[in-house]
């Protein structure tokens, strides 16, 4: 056997090796299936379960989409072709209610959400797995690309060993209790390894494409979906300069990004970026390339994964590595607890145009081996002063910012 075939079969098997019942989360797509695939051949008793999410027939042909309608199919090809049972569980009022109405209401309050973590969190990690309990599983297992370790205080999370692959930032609001009983038996392994024992095995989705956007968005346009979900809520507002200068007029918040220079329509000597979206006053905040960079975050809806309570773990401050996007590897940071209980993560050398709604996940250190501590929604970035020159917003309109997405977001 080969080291590869030895890590294949190492990941078939959980910590308390022997045969058990496990689910597996089917999406049609090559990860899951893969791993489907590798349960039933270390002889577990296998349950594949693909969820139905939203109203999928705008999204049942498009190339690249997930949880469509031929995705529903493709699992159960799969089943099908390794001989295991399958079902379709209709999961879309409640896949609406927790996911779709929270993308759409974070929006509309000036955020950029992350409607994959509230699909993990609350619908495969939450419904899922307790339906996986109630048919007596012993783990649900998932394709996702994340290692679950048995460390001397219970499970813990760690990097994907293949760092191009790696979901982690995707799933820090896994729960103690869910690790439990979760398994991710592609951890260990690089996704051109996946993709040829999906071809060994002669899965019918050894070649399909991976799903690269969200689910519930078959045109490609968000606002689409805001605007059907919150009628009226999208209304023009001022684009501001960050000194308080009016200079334009936008149709809707909805439509700007923070770090956003193309589309603006506003005539300049220099670039301007969009450096935050203030709901409350419809405004547009906009200003140089300097303005988006980012001193620390106040953080809402953490989950702490580290070992004993947050509070005493970062009393005086710990040191950690932060990940405020999917795309950018951790940074060097500092996490604090504030006397009111407000979660605080002090950025050692800064980071350009953070978003509210966002997610900042905490590393134990910046490689590929490193542990999932937790993480938090981004409710408030505190901006540095431009490092040349410029005007920037009052200390005390920066701190009455701060302060309001603390009330609105945070308190409470």
């Amino acid at each position: 056997m080969s080291e590869s075939d030895d890590t294949i079969a190492a990941q078939s098997k959980p910590a308390n090796a022997g045969r058990r019942r496990v689910v597996v989360a089917m999406s049609g797509g090559v990860d899951s299936s893969v791993v489907a695939a590798l349960m039933q051949q270390a002889g577990h008793d296998v349950i594949g379960v693909t969820l139905q999410l939203y109203d999928h027939g705008q999204a049942t042909g498009r190339s690249g989409s997930c949880c469509a309608g031929q995705d529903i199919h493709d699992a159960r090809r799969v089943a099908e072709a390794i001989g295991i049972p399958h079902y379709v569980l209709d999961y879309e009022r409640r896949f609406a209610e927790a996911v779709i109405e929270s993308f759409a209401d974070s929006y509309v309050h000036g955020e950029t959400p992350i409607p994959c973590v509230t699909c993990n969190s609350d619908i495969k990690f939450g419904d899922l797995l307790a339906t996986a309990r109630e048919l007596g599983a012993d783990f649900l297992a998932t394709g996702h690309y994340i290692r679950r370790v048995d460390g001397p205080h219970g499970p813990e999370l760690r990097r994907a060993a293949d760092a191009d692959r790696d979901q982690s930032y995707f799933l820090f609001s896994t729960t103690r209790e869910q690790l439990q009983h979760l398994w991710f038996p592609l951890g260990d392994l690089p996704k051109a390894e996946v993709r040829r024992i999906a071809a060994d095995l002669a899965l019918p989705v050894a070649a399909k494409p991976d799903s690269q956007d969200i689910c519930f968005v078959p045109s490609g346009r968000y606002t689409d979906i805001i605007e059907r979900l919150r009628p009226g809520a999208i209304e023009p507002g001022d684009i501001v300069h960050v000194d308080g200068r009016k200079l334009g007029r936008h149709n809707g918040i909805v439509n700007y990004t923070v770090g956003q220079r193309r589309g603006l329509g506003i005539p300049a000597a220099e670039p301007y970026y969009v450096i935050r979206l203030d709901a409350d006053r419809r405004e547009v905040v906009v200003g140089s390339r300097e303005h988006l960079r980012t001193a620390a975050l106040v953080l809402r809806g953490v989950n702490w994964l580290g070992d004993g309570p947050i509070e005493a773990a970062t009393r005086g401050g710990l040191d950690i590595y932060a990940r405020v996007r999917s795309s950018q590897p951790p940074v060097p940071a500092t996490l604090s607890t504030t006397p009111s209980g407000n979660v605080r993560v002090l950025l050692t050398d800064g980071i350009e145009g953070v978003a509210a709604g966002q997610a900042c996940v905490f590393y134990s250190g910046p490689g590929s081996d490193a542990r999932i501590l937790g993480g938090g929604t981004i409710a408030a970035a505190e901006r540095k002063q431009p490092l040349s020159g410029g005007t920037v917003e009052s200390p005390a309109r920066q701190a009455d910012q701060v302060n309001q997405f603390i009330v609105r977001n945070v308190a409470g």
